[in-house]
């Protein structure tokens, strides 16, 4: 019987992704271990290897198709000794998976449903007709499902599914064949390519009203990412539930910036360390110095970490991630450079793993290097805090009664009023600057 490969869930949240590549094609041989696939998730491109061994018997779901469910059969594997004959009435259906376990109101109802069915093979209980999802017209159904559906002119909005959640799968589609009940009429015609179906009216954009679209000058719909969906849900989220303050202070950056110099200058150094690097590191140390910062809000309970695990916003292409280097504080500056440039350069190359992003009990964000003078930003939940990181410039300073000029820098730093307070807030900023401005701390 030939073995189902399976959408994997490639972190705790992850419940759909996106098949982006196939490495092997149908009739390669391949080995536990060998790289199959690379799937998209809402943060990054992840290599997915096989576990088992045998030959690619068949691929059933296309690189570049979206919304694959976790545990969807994107393959199927031919052990030794099948040949492709052993494809044929191959069980495909996602639902032959172990689905998630029923939640109390629903094992009632599972458990009459047991009851109720008969001892011999039948088809399971069906499920309502597959509904919409929020968005109004989508219809879960798996890729292979679809894919038959098109060929049979089914419309699919008229079959009900009986995988997980109403999902339709397979078998639901040869049932509706067989019985003919979901061809598609006049009225309904059955879904083809795109470039065959009719025209659409416009249909403004949800949250925009029709009226003010017709004013607006002609626009690109470009379709929200996983990572740009989840960015929103999570920033929406924290910008309104979590009551933010904002505490500011503006450095002098000048001992800090001749320190950098000659380190970077020493003969013989493999090293090229930032701005950004010192301030995780000054973080670290405010932060252990000042640990009632260091802290999560829970219902329940505050949360105050023993060691700083500092995540660092990287811009890449359509979105943001953050990155955590784990345990700055006990880190060097050398050890820091390196870490935050390697996990940079995954993270816009898309190959993070999920323990390289997930976590963190602290943020940093550093505009400085676009010129950008100061900004606020939103905490990064469940942290307690985020600093924001403006540019160092030369400003007009007062120095000993006199006009002097310095090299300043201006941080703001936003908190969780849940679980820290103002004068906390004000005493991990005054820690940061001591350190800032006197950078042989960094050393101790």
């Amino acid at each position: 019987m030939p073995i189902k490969v399976l959408m994997p869930a490639l972190s705790p949240t992850m419940t759909e992704g996106k098949l982006a590549k196939w490495v092997v094609k149908e009739g390669d041989t391949v080995d536990s271990g060998d790289v199959m696939a690379e799937i998209e998730t809402d943060k990054a491109t992840m290599e997915v290897e096989a576990v088992d061994e045998g030959v690619i018997g068949k691929i059933l779901v296309a690189e570049g198709t979206d919304n694959v469910a976790v545990n969807e059969v994107i393959a199927l594997l031919l052990e030794d000794g099948e040949d492709e004959s052993a494809l044929d009435g191959a069980d495909t259906s996602s639902d032959a998976t172990p689905a998630a376990a029923p939640t109390e109101k629903e094992k009632p109802a599972a458990a009459a449903e047991e009851k109720s069915a008969p001892a011999e093979e039948a088809p399971a209980p069906k499920a309502s007709p597959a509904t919409a999802s929020s968005g109004g017209d989508r219809i879960f159904a798996s890729p292979l499902a679809r894919r038959i559906a098109g060929q049979e002119g089914l419309d699919l909005a008229k079959i009900s599914g009986s995988g997980p959640k109403g999902r339709i799968v397979k078998r639901d589609v040869e049932e509706a064949i067989k019985s003919g009940s979901a061809k598609a009429g006049a009225d309904a015609p059955a879904k083809t390519d795109k470039a065959d179906a009719p025209a659409a009216a416009p249909v403004a954009p949800a949250g925009i009203d029709a009226g003010m679209l017709e004013l607006l000058p002609d626009y690109e719909e470009i379709p929200n990412s996983g990572m740009r969906k989840t960015i929103a849900k999570r920033l929406t989220a924290a910008a309104r539930d979590i009551p933010h303050f904002n505490v500011s202070a503006d450095i002098e950056m000048d001992a800090l910036l001749a320190m950098r110099k000659e380190l970077n200058s020493r003969e013989g150094a493999d090293y090229k360390i930032s701005v950004n690097d010192f301030i995780i590191k000054a973080v670290a140390i405010a932060l252990k110095r000042q640990p009632d910062c260091n802290v999560a809000y829970t219902d329940d309970a505050i949360l105050k970490f023993d060691r700083v695990d500092m995540a660092m916003a990287v811009a890449i292409d359509g979105g943001l991630i953050t990155p955590i280097i784990k345990d700055a504080g006990s880190k060097g500056l050398a050890t820091i450079s390196a870490e935050a440039k390697e996990l940079a350069g995954k993270a816009r190359e898309g190959k993070l793993q999920p323990h390289e992003y997930q976590g963190g009990t602290f943020s940093i964000s550093n505009l400085g290097m676009f010129g950008v003078k100061s900004f606020n930003s939103i905490i990064n939940s469940p942290q307690g805090g985020i600093l924001s990181v403006g540019g160092a410039e030369q400003r007009p300073v007062v120095k000993d009664g006199a006009l002097a000029i310095a090299s300043i820098m201006s941080l703001t730093l936003a908190v969780d009023h849940r679980c820290i307070d103002g004068g906390t807030a004000a005493g991990l900023m005054k820690e940061l600057t001591g350190i800032l401005e006197d950078p042989l701390q960094l050393m101790l």
